[in-house]
């Protein structure tokens, strides 16, 4: 039996077209044919995160009404009012992105199911994942308390680990020219080459078949 396919999945937890993906890339990641490994890019962390003004949000709901309608998933009301709505908080992915590196040392083969869970909590529960507190709520959710913990008090280890995984996502980014997330690289080693992300808008039959013969 042949070795499975290696998917590199470049995203940011704020992203909307991400989460538009994500149904698609569940069914991957259920294949025994391919592994994905998450590579969180930190686009709207750092340097990338903004204020959610007037301006932003509207536009952000116009792309996310788009992504709906092209793949399925639900952008809800609450999300509308009480996440677009507030100016209180920044547009930030660097809190989703320590979370999502606090299961990644602690329960690494659960991390997309956190993401799942994060992404929700934000599109269909409408509470804001910049904040510490709705992301611990969103790991417990689904049993990852130690990773909970371990993002209430991020010691040394957890915000290396973070800055290291920017570093990775970023310079990946860079290297095979991706202007923009989500994107996947098929192939580990010099073998590596970048698919398109539009693969992730369609089937999943078209999508296998693509990797396979990317």
């Amino acid at each position: 039996m042949s070795s499975p396919i290696h998917i590199t999945y470049l995203f940011d937890p704020l992203c909307g077209w991400c989460y538009g993906a994500a149904t698609l890339l569940e069914q991957l990641v259920a294949r025994p044919d391919f592994t994905v490994e998450l590579a969180p890019t930190g686009l709207f962390a750092g340097d990338g995160a903004r204020p959610m003004d007037d301006g932003f949000a509207a536009y952000a709901w116009s792309n996310d009404q788009r992504i709906s309608r092209l793949s399925g998933q639900i952008f809800s009301e609450a999300y509308r009012r009480d996440v677009l709505g507030d100016r209180t908080r920044l547009f930030d992915s660097g809190p989703a992105t320590l979370a999502l590196t606090a299961v990644a040392l602690t329960a690494p083969g659960r991390e997309f199911a956190a993401l799942k869970s994060i992404q929700n909590a934000r599109y269909v529960e409408g509470r804001d994942s910049t904040d510490m507190s709705v992301l611990a709520d969103a790991l417990r959710a689904i049993q990852l308390a130690e990773a909970a913990d371990r993002l209430a008090a991020p010691d040394a280890a957890l915000i290396a680990a973070y800055r290291d995984r920017l570093e990775a996502g970023r310079a990946e980014m860079r290297r095979f020219g991706a202007n923009g997330v989500p994107a996947l690289i098929k192939g580990k080693g010099n073998d590596r080459r970048l698919v398109q992300a539009s693969a992730l808008f369609g089937g999943l039959d078209a999508l296998v078949d693509g990797l396979k013969a990317a």
